[in-house]
């Protein structure tokens, strides 16, 4: 039977049947009876000295599935008395297909996962989906599906594309938005909120959507008034909508950022979105002749300490309150005159100081900044005193001096005598005390709107009742599951207008009839707690456990793209804090560092004339300048890529032309994380990255052959020039250690870390065969080498490990170690090198181009004068630079690099 087996028919056999076949004839078949085939030495034992690209595919599908079920098994396996590290990717929208953009995101927080377990760490690294939203539901609705259906089918395919990738997630703790398990406790916060009058209904001018047909915030309208998703130029409409009072938060969030490391420049637009928080509102109760009307009005000052002495608050013409179908309306058009001031019949009491003025619609179309409300206080203010004199208003003076001293309160109740600085924080103190304002905010920051009049999203578990109003659905009753619709049109009134069997309900508070809210909530509202549920996902009893939470959090790492820099991250520390108050969790601020990834950029042809995209292969490039067929001009720039522009790339057909480790290594050497990164294959750093690939694997190889050769390796047989250059690998090795792992802990420059190991590939490379023979330094640094590309490149590197593991008359201990490559332990300084170490080695580029490296003093290696000096006075200063003249020399605050700019 065995010699019926020829080599023709096995080599007409697949990869499966072949396997079948050797299972069943329980002998080996020897890797000589398929010529075509090379095997890698985990398989074969047997080391392959070229590393080609089959090579490299063999060895990415040999340890890709032992690479993620050792993951699975070391992260289930490990105690809690390891020192938590919590790296989260901001979770995709399962849109059904995986772009460069997310391959960028998710190798980078699957590098630092690995990075951050090699040097002990509990690592969480969750996974999970944002799925609910107007993509998924404008599907179904085109496709005639069920768009819980599509979203369950697009998630499936992504979670094989990013196992296809290899990165290593934990699975175990995966989260769904638009799973009723996930659901039940945004409703579950949402009520908590509306329970601490932070979630409120009213009548507002909103953004509507004429193509997706729901509300839009402030923040998803551009600013030439168009819709963030759908292009529409945006319209107003006058609805009744659920607010979040995000702004009662403004201060608190606008100082915590102070004790936040430096984001990017996040931390700047997130104070610029809220402003200054120099003044606060003020809520009033309405009356129309004297008469109660049951509205209340928030108005803002910018000097609540003179709140006794308003005159008035006045309203813009745009308001809701000219809009919508009550007295105050009425009386509010009886009142109105275009272009000037007007006073209305319209009183507001103060419910601070209990204090009755009128009510003025302003002749202005804007106040500062983004109100519609304000509080007219003439002690304060020149035009309040103005308005207030014209319109023959009456007001208390409430300030005692002059602005050119401590001036003091009068006719200020309980506060009359304190100074103006005292009756500011006194007077909020009270205020928010008496939950009737007093919050400190900005006159810009608005509250955030949340309804949605869409179906595919999460129902606001509010009830309304004709006896009680808005009630909030009893927490033993969640979740409101999302009724099942035989169709959605999303269009005219909100879908679940139509399942009326699910808005027909019973009040919980008096049990007579009622109906169910049928807005959904922004997604928002989803993604602005996700990070808790990933610390325990299963529970049943609340959102989150309090020490499970209090043990990840705060997230150490958060990494994902500046877009979200404004809107996710303000929503998502605004709830951390709210939880924080609620006493659900430890931590106000949810985020420790944020990395922000720029976009890959791919080149676009854009015909001049028309703006029509052209496809790269429609292209003629000949002509010197490419055109477009006929001889058309083109417009040739870098933009993200996108299908609809003809330049977008599948990450799977990348990875299948280039590897799996090759794309991670390009995407983390080609640009500093928060650059963008201008995807070209052959003139980038891809080709750099094959190259440095195959360098490592040659230095394995020539381990390998030095101590194959029979002579037992003696250190002692170096000679004096052999071992200062052992030394020199030593030091080199030190170096390489401190500042990659300096990259991955404080400044993120994965780029900068591949280049330090790339140096040390060029100093091993150059290692004469006796040093590489007899020196404990060579073989240390290569295992620290492989060690250290293990986290960026981990099929590779757990290749090249086991082949170093296996090389004859090992020298050092960390080779007998045991384990793959990413159960090592992250190498440290010797300390040896820590109490030598007084100087460091400085790169020097000329006009951004590498022209070899100078020695300086560690003290004065971030002084830029010194530096400069030290190394124009070195031979190789004085070589490169003698005679020219040089318009700048920059010193990089990261690395050790100096960059002089002179003239050509």
């Amino acid at each position: 039977m065995q010699t019926s087996v020829c080599r023709l028919t096995l080599c007409k056999l697949g990869k499966v049947q072949i396997g079948q076949l050797r299972g069943a004839l329980l002998i080996p078949i020897p890797r000589l009876m398929l010529p075509s085939t090379r095997m890698i030495f985990s398989d074969t034992g047997v080391w392959e000295k070229d590393y080609r690209a089959e090579t490299r595919q063999q060895v990415e599908q040999w340890w890709h599935p032992r690479i993620m079920e050792q993951w699975r098994r070391d992260t289930s396996e490990e105690g809690s008395q390891r020192t938590k590290f919590y790296v989260l990717s901001m979770f995709p929208y399962p849109s059904g297909r995986l772009h460069m953009g997310h391959v960028r995101v998710y190798t980078i927080s699957d590098t630092i996962g690995h990075f951050q377990r090699m040097r002990g760490h509990q690592v969480l690294n969750p996974m999970g989906w944002d799925a609910f939203g107007l993509p998924a539901e404008n599907a179904a609705i085109e496709r005639g599906l069920d768009p819980e259906e599509w979203t369950k089918s697009n998630i499936k395919s992504m979670r094989e594309q990013l196992d296809s990738l290899g990165l290593c997630f934990n699975w175990d703790r995966e989260v769904t938005t638009c799973h009723s398990d996930y659901y039940r406790w945004t409703q579950y916060l949402f009520i908590k909120l509306f329970e601490a009058g932070l979630a409120y209904q009213k009548e507002a001018v909103v953004n509507w959507d004429p193509v997706d047909h729901t509300v839009l915030a402030d923040e998803q309208v551009d600013e030439n008034g168009h819709s963030w998703r759908s292009g529409a130029l945006v319209e107003q409409k006058l609805l009744r909508q659920w607010f979040i009072k995000t702004t009662n938060y403004g201060k608190p969030l606008l100082d915590a950022l102070a004790d936040l490391p430096e984001w990017y420049g996040v931390k700047g637009m997130q104070a610029n979105w809220i402003g200054n928080c120099t003044g606060c509102y003020f809520d009033f109760n309405l009356k129309v002749n004297g008469e109660e009307t049951g509205e209340t009005l928030a108005a803002y000052t910018s000097s609540p300490e003179g709140v006794f002495g308003a005159a008035y608050i006045a309203v813009l013409p745009s308001h809701r309150l000219l809009h919508g179908t009550s007295p105050v309306r009425s009386a509010l058009e009886k009142a109105f005159q275009p272009g000037r001031d007007s006073l209305t019949e319209v009183t507001a009491c103060n419910l601070f100081t209990l204090r009755e003025v009128p009510l003025v619609i302003s002749h202005k179309t804007a106040f500062d900044d983004y109100l519609d409300t304000v509080i007219g206080i003439p002690d304060v203010c020149e035009e309040a005193m103005s308005v207030a004199r014209a319109l023959d208003l009456r007001w208390d003076t409430v300030l005692k001096g002059n602005e050119n001293e401590t001036q003091t309160l009068v006719h200020s109740d309980e506060f009359t005598g304190l100074t103006r600085e005292q009756a500011f924080e006194s007077i909020t103190h009270k205020a928010r005390e008496r939950k009737v304002g007093g919050h400190l905010t900005s006159s810009k920051l608005r509250d955030w709107l949340i309804s949605r009049q869409r179906y595919w999203g999460t129902p606001i578990p509010i009830v309304h009742c004709g006896s009680c109003g808005p009630v909030a659905v009893p927490e033993e009753e969640l979740p409101v599951i999302l009724p099942k619709l035989p169709s959605i049109t999303g269009k005219g009134a909100s879908p679940l207008e139509a399942a009326h069997d699910w808005v027909s309900c019973t009040c919980p508070r008096c049990k007579g009839p009622a109906r169910r809210e049928t807005d959904t909530m922004d997604t928002f509202v989803d993604s602005a707690w996700y990070y808790f549920r990933y610390t325990d996902p299963y529970n049943q009893d609340r959102p989150f456990g309090r020490s499970q939470a209090d043990h990840w959090l705060p997230v150490d790492v958060y990494i994902g793209g500046k877009e979200h820099a404004v809107m996710h991250l303000y929503y998502a520390r605004f709830l951390c804090h709210f939880c924080r108050d609620q006493g659900l969790v430890a931590h106000r601020e949810p985020f420790r560092k944020l990395l922000v990834q720029g976009l890959i950029k791919s080149q676009t042809f854009k015909l001049a004339e028309g703006g029509q995209y052209v496809k790269r292969e429609d292209v003629d490039f000949t002509a010197g300048e490419p055109v477009a067929a006929g001889g058309k001009r083109l417009e040739v720039t870098w933009e993200k890529m996108s299908k609809s522009k003809h330049n977008g790339l599948d990450p799977q057909e990348v990875v299948k032309q280039y590897g799996i480790d090759t794309v991670r290594l390009y995407i983390l050497y080609a640009a500093p994380p928060e650059q963008d990164i201008l995807w070209n294959a052959k003139t980038d750093a891809l080709p750099g990255v094959l190259r440095w690939q195959s360098r490592l694997w040659s230095l394995v190889t020539k381990l390998r052959g030095a101590r194959q050769l029979g002579d037992v390796p003696d250190p002692f047989s170096l000679k004096k020039k052999e071992q200062e250059e052992a030394r020199n690998i030593w030091s080199n090795k030190n170096y390489a250690v401190e500042q990659v792992t300096a990259h991955f802990t404080e400044d993120f420059l994965l780029n900068a870390a591949i280049s330090r190991l790339m140096g040390l590939t060029n100093t091993l490379n150059s290692a004469t065969f006796k040093v590489v023979l007899n020196s404990r330094e060579f073989e240390e640094a290569l295992a620290t080498l492989c060690v250290m590309t293990a986290p960026m490149a981990p099929h590779l590197a757990s290749e090249l490990w086991t082949g170093l593991c296996q090389v004859k008359n090992p020298l050092s201990t960390l080779l007998l170690r045991g384990g793959d490559v990413l159960q090592q332990p992250w190498p440290t300084v010797d300390q040896e090198y820590l109490e030598v170490s007084d100087s460091v080695e400085l790169f020097v580029r000329v006009n951004n181009k590498a022209c070899g490296s100078v020695t300086v003093p560690l003290q004065v290696s971030k002084d830029a004068e010194r530096v400069r000096q030290l190394v124009l006075e070195s031979p190789l200063g004085q070589q490169l630079l003698g005679n020219r003249s040089i318009k700048r020399a920059i010193l990089s605050p990261r690395t050790a690099l100096i960059n002089f700019l002179i003239d050509e």
